[in-house]
């Protein structure tokens, strides 16, 4: 297959840390997911390196020029930050999409989103108003909304641009200073994105980053007694350990936790615009997406149509490296490989049949780790693949008839994170959008536009607290309320 990138071959040897680098005197290697090359090398932090980040955060809000920073001058330098990441796109691209073994075009899209989350927040950070409360006579009660203080990020490997654009701006904007800790798979464009921080003049401590294991690094700032609030995105395994962490210090926290996202085809729905829809859904970015659309809940007069449009589109599609133009890359490594095909190889042994499978090259890197996109169908309500979260791009097909069982179905997993419902019926849409427990329920469309301004988070499983959006930014603030004691014209002062 023909290439199109150079991929590049790097050394981010220290952890950014108050404005410069710190070496800890340990690496990890970076590893291409495409075929399996060294491509670098990056910092080994550990529970040090995240104290002195801590505390350079610490410092940075109490006493440095950052916690004195007025807001309307905090959001230009974010406005300012989104700039520089535009200007180094390409660069950025190329970083995230050998990193995560994504197809270049998907890399590309992810850091339009980073610099687009960037350019929200930065308009929103002079926004954070209070309100004045109706109170007693003769007093004035006032809510402000004020920042946690140090706020501790630690980002998966899956989309890592795009989640440091959505949680570390948001938690700028409010005026917070930031812990970032990346994934150890994917920490290339984030290592990138605070060396521009950097260069852009982001004051000193506002924004840390120490990559390096989950159990070492990960572990010591989820449990670090100087954070005052906790973003997290990843497995709900791990989520639980992190918020057990959190817990012990009295630390809120956000939790994105992954999802079994229903899409729902009614009789009535458009299929010609749903199934590029549907096939996108599960195959971007290798189905390694929370958000993916990994359950089909197909009203059963269309289900032999909408078999075959399956057959046909993921006959089409194109698996291959990062930067060779295809549909669907490289899972992020050998585990996450093994984990998907162990799926896979279950549903088979179990008779369940296989709809359709997109075929894989023959001259795929022998190191790279490819799974082919592949439909099951009709898939039992209780069977693992209708109620695991894969993270793999695998789709399970599950026929219903009528509203109610559609939603008894949509509902019937531990996950509440999206859905979407394709009808022509204005109202059905409305009924069950109403019924469905989850975060988001988009109507005749799914994940639309990236979503930079719309409140994303999970019900149950997936998680609580909400990123993205307006409701994005209140949560890394706090409700400070102040009550007033002026009297009454006329009365006698205290």
């Amino acid at each position: 297959m023909a290439t199109v990138l150079a991929r590049p071959v790097l050394a981010y040897r220290g952890c950014a840390i108050d404005g410069g680098w710190v070496d800890p005197g340990r690496r990890l290697e970076v590893i291409c997911p495409s075929d399996g090359s060294l491509i670098g090398e990056i910092a080994r932090g550990s529970e040090r390196e995240i104290d002195l980040a801590v505390a350079a955060a610490r410092r940075a809000f109490e006493i440095g020029p950052w916690g004195r920073m007025p807001a309307f001058e905090r959001g230009r330098m974010l406005l300012r930050f989104a700039e520089a990441i535009r200007a180094h796109a390409e660069e950025l691209a190329g970083l995230e999409s050998c990193d995560t073994g994504k197809p270049i075009a998907q890399g590309r899209a992810d850091i339009d989103a980073c610099a687009r989350y960037f350019e929200f927040y930065g308009g929103a950070a002079d926004k954070l108003h209070g309100d004045t409360l109706p109170f007693l006579l003769g007093y004035t009660a006032l809510s402000l909304r004020e920042p946690h203080g140090v706020t501790a990020h630690i980002i998966p490997w899956n989309y890592p641009a795009q989640i440091f654009g959505r949680s570390v701006g948001a938690a700028l904007a409010a005026g917070n200073a930031c812990v970032v800790k990346p994934a150890e798979d994917a920490s290339l464009s984030i290592l990138r994105l605070a060396e521009l921080a950097f260069e852009i003049g982001l004051p000193r401590g506002a924004l840390n980053v120490v990559p390096g294991l989950g159990e070492e690094a990960g572990a010591a700032l989820a449990a670090h007694p100087d954070i005052d609030f906790l973003s997290f995105t990843g497995s709900r395994e791990v989520g639980t350990l992190v918020q057990a962490a959190a817990a012990r210090n009295h630390v809120g926290c956000t939790l994105e936790l992954g999802g079994k996202s229903p899409q729902i085809l009614f009789a009535d729905a458009d299929l010609d615009a749903a199934m590029p829809v549907v096939v996108r859904a599960i195959v971007q970015n290798a189905g390694q997406t929370c958000s993916a659309g990994s359950r089909l809940l197909v009203e059963r007069p269309l289900w032999e149509r909408v078999c075959n449009e399956l057959r046909q589109r993921f006959a089409a599609l194109r698996v291959g490296p990062h930067d060779s133009g295809a549909d669907v890359g490289a899972l992020i490594n050998r585990s996450q490989f093994e984990r998907v095909r162990g799926f896979v190889e279950r549903a088979k042994a179990d008779g369940i049949p296989v709809i359709a499978q997109t075929p894989l090259p023959a001259d795929l890197p022998a190191g790279g780790h490819y799974v082919a996109p592949i439909a099951f169908g009709p898939v039992p309500e209780d069977h693992e693949l209708a109620t695991e979260e894969v993270f793999g791009p695998v789709l399970a097909c599950l026929p219903f008839e009528g509203e109610a069982e559609a939603v008894r179905i949509a509902n019937g997993t531990p996950y509440g994170l999206v859905a979407g419902v394709w009808t022509r019926d204005g109202s059905r849409a409305l009924r069950l959008a109403r019924r469905i427990r989850a975060g988001q329920v988009f109507i005749n469309a799914y994940g639309a536009g990236g979503g930079i301004e719309l409140p994303f988070g999970g019900y149950r499983h997936s998680g609580h607290g909400r990123e993205k959006g307006f409701e994005g930014l209140l949560e890394f603030t706090r409700i400070k309320t102040v009550v007033i004691q002026h009297g009454e014209i006329g009365e006698r002062q205290p």
